[in-house]
């Protein structure tokens, strides 16, 4: 999986190398041979990559090999990035060029170039030399030119269903819908319909239905969705429990608690109890993997969703691949179509990803390299859904590096569909050089791919946000290998391994303190920081973020292209961040800012900045 990354940073770096007036700033500063030869061997490996796409797979040798050119290849991107932002420093500041044009003119011309030279010509020859040894591995390995295989062309349109296309589960929808609108007398004003099976089974499709059922709309007061995940903070909830409280008091109310991992009954009791001031006949749905809390509650046997009957299965695999309800009107299929159900194991979330997968294969043969891939049989192919892996592979490699982005993010994190593709573009990952049309449509395209191949799913809830499904999430986790870090709790994680990553996520708690991150000093290749967040942001929670973080530690991280500091208790801006060159997004939203430091236009390559919701902002820098 570490072709896609290496590849498509190859992309990049040829990009800019083929850049004009890069090429013209390289010459005078006197590094346009070094450049001209590390893209000589940088070709020469790139033809070697679509055969270690083939072998990565079951091949550890060759994954290893493209982890180390992904390495290199972040290197060599960052010496190039910072010869643009210096060419762009110069070409930005003409007063500070005219005032010393005349001492220039008292020095001789090879030591005006000797400080850019003499700082990157080290690195370059180090880079090139890795390079060359990279290369020359590709016997050892195997590795050969090889041509990529033509994609095919004629595709069915790939708009995503909607829920109501869900096939079978009819014996499921009618008992749950009659416990909903009519259920059983009870003491409490309220009670529970549990919705319990494994991952991808369709939980929250299923819950997703009756939510969304006009039936029950009509029947309940009040309705609210919540992800109730594995990063759910039951501290500090009192006031979210006595404002739920007023909003449920005397009101016939729908929750639905989905994906429930805490099995803890203290927290489930402090969790509810706001729910006994409603009216009498409220529901709480509640979808989750496991039955433990559920038998503490007192549910002494509760039926788990099963997989999908052959039938049924079959009946889905055809809708998402073919439009159709069945295989009648393509029998030479068929017989494919039922070993890939089988593969599967009748999974819905895994027989939608390859259904999704097989709308771009129109060919018998193609259904047959689907069904005979060795990554249905891979080793660690209990961790990762192998249908799942299936579609990744089959994704170009620029839709391969936005999904692993998508790593950063916990399961059940909300995605707003702008803010994420302003991070794509903050990140290099869509230039406009590969089509005749701007970062941010090419983005709103790229999304949309993803989207129409289940790689999102829009919220539960009818707001504009998407989320992933945790299948999904475990895939992002997986391909994205050791360049993207969710940092949690790893505060014994060595210097060394933290030296290696790229991009950076971490969760925003009440405290951040400095000794959380003090190793991350060593961090200096890092390009990402970003505080992010899961489920709903309590307003009267006030956030805070050590002093020490902002002012001791990002000025070790000069690689910095996306700093996201939402939400913190920060009322001024650190002139240390201004001196952070690379930086592309910088996210101070809902903070308590009162001015941007003056000089933070001299972040030449700065893209966004977001300072919506800062009520103290008064001015900007002129």
């Amino acid at each position: 999986m570490a072709e896609a990354a290496a590849a498509a940073l190859v992309k990049v770096i040829f990009e800019k190398l083929a850049d004009e007036a890069f090429k013209k700033y390289a010459r005078s500063k006197n590094i346009h041979s070094e450049l001209k030869q590390l893209g000589s061997t940088l070709s020469q490996i790139q033809a070697l990559l679509n055969d270690a796409s083939d072998k990565e797979i079951t091949d550890e040798s060759v994954r290893l090999w493209l982890n180390s050119l992904q390495h290199l290849a972040y290197d060599i991107d960052d010496v190039l990035d910072d010869v643009a932002t210096e060419a762009m420093h110069r070409e930005l500041t003409p007063e500070s060029e005219a005032s010393t044009s005349m001492v220039r003119k008292l020095i001789p011309t090879c030591c005006t170039k000797f400080s850019l030279s003499h700082r990157l010509s080290p690195k370059l020859d180090s880079i090139t030399t890795r390079l060359r040894y990279l290369e020359k591995q590709k016997a050892d390995l195997g590795l050969i030119v090889k041509e990529e295989k033509p994609k095919n062309t004629s595709r069915r349109n790939e708009t995503s269903l909607l829920e109501s296309n869900v096939v079978g589960r009819e014996g499921e929808k009618k008992r749950l819908l009659n416990q909903l609108l009519v259920g059983e007398s009870s003491k409490e004003k309220f009670s529970i319909l549990p919705i319990v099976g494994l991952g991808g089974v369709g939980k929250t499709t299923l819950a997703r239905i009756f939510y969304n059922d006009t039936r029950v709309k009509d029947h309940f007061e009040l309705m609210a969705w919540v992800c109730v995940s594995d990063e759910f903070d039951f501290k500090d909830v009192n006031q979210l429990q006595i404002a739920l409280r007023e909003q449920f008091k005397d009101k016939r109310f729908l929750l639905v608690l989905d994906d429930v991992w805490n099995q803890n009954y203290d927290d489930w009791e402090i969790l509810v109890r706001p729910f006994h001031s409603g009216a009498a006949g409220s529901r709480v749905i509640m979808t989750t993997h496991q039955q433990d809390l559920l038998k503490k509650i007192g549910f002494n046997h509760v039926d788990n969703l099963e997989s999908l009957s052959h039938e049924d299965a079959l009946s889905l695999l055809a809708l998402h691949a073919l439009d159709v309800d069945n295989f009648d009107s393509h029998e030479t299929l068929k017989p494919q179509a039922k070993g890939i159900v089988k593969k599967c194991g009748a999974l819905p979330l895994a027989l939608k990803a390859i259904g999704r997968l097989l709308r771009t294969k129109t060919e018998g043969e193609e259904w047959d390299d689907v069904l005979k891939s060795e990554i249905w049989d891979l080793e660690n192919a209990d961790a990762i859904v192998p249908a799942l892996r299936l579609s990744y592979h089959d994704l170009s490699v620029d839709l391969k590096r936005l999904f692993a982005y998508c790593s950063l993010f916990p399961k059940d994190f909300m995605f707003d569909k702008e803010e994420l593709i302003l991070l794509w573009i903050a990140e290099g990952y869509l230039n406009e050089s590969t089509a005749d049309k701007s970062p941010e449509r090419l983005g709103q395209e790229y999304f949309e791919k993803l989207l129409s191949r289940s790689f999102f799913q829009p919220a539960p809830n009818g707001e504009s946000f998407f989320v992933m499904h945790d299948l999904m999430n475990d895939l992002a986790a997986f391909v994205a290998g050791e360049y993207f870090l969710r940092f949690e709790n790893q505060t014994e994680m060595a210097m060394e391994a933290l030296a290696k990553y790229r991009h950076m996520s971490f969760m925003r708690e009440r405290y951040v303190g400095f000794q959380k991150f003090e190793a991350f000093q060593r961090a200096r290749s890092l390009r990402t920081l970003l505080a992010v967040y899961v489920g709903v942001e309590q307003s009267w929670n006030t956030l805070y973020i050590s002093n020490k973080i902002l002012v001791d530690l990002l000025p070790q991280l000069p690689l910095l292209r996306v700093l996201s500091l939402r939400r913190f208790n920060i009322s001024e801006v650190p002139d240390a961040i201004c001196s952070l060159n690379h930086l592309r997004y910088l996210n101070l939203s809902r903070t308590n800012i009162s001015k941007l430091p003056e000089n933070v236009g001299n972040l030449y390559n700065l893209q966004t900045l977001i300072v919506f919701g800062c009520e103290s902002l008064s001015t900007l820098p002129m």
